[in-house]
């Protein structure tokens, strides 16, 4: 799942990343503009897709257009035009 940061000081906000890869934005950001604050603020969750998702729907829609031209072929061999 994909997040961003929103500090609670300002409007700065993130990249959309990984958790690992976004919050040491943040931290970062915090320490150059509000030293000595703790990091506050929110954390949204993507509400976009990932690609494991659209990697998941391909796989369905590929599976279902082999099962279509399997039922095809079925079909074609049993009533030859």
């Amino acid at each position: 799942m994909k997040y961003r940061y929103w500090c609670g000081e300002c409007g700065f906000k993130t990249p959309w990343g990984g958790d690992l890869e976004v919050r040491p934005v943040q931290l970062e950001h915090y320490r150059r503009r509000h030293d000595g604050i703790a990091p506050g603020g929110h954390r949204e969750a993507g509400r976009r897709w990932s690609g494991g998702r659209r990697a998941c729907l391909a796989a369905v829609y590929a599976v279902l257009v082999v099962l279509v031209v399997l039922v095809a072929l079925v079909a074609a061999r049993r009533h030859p035009f």
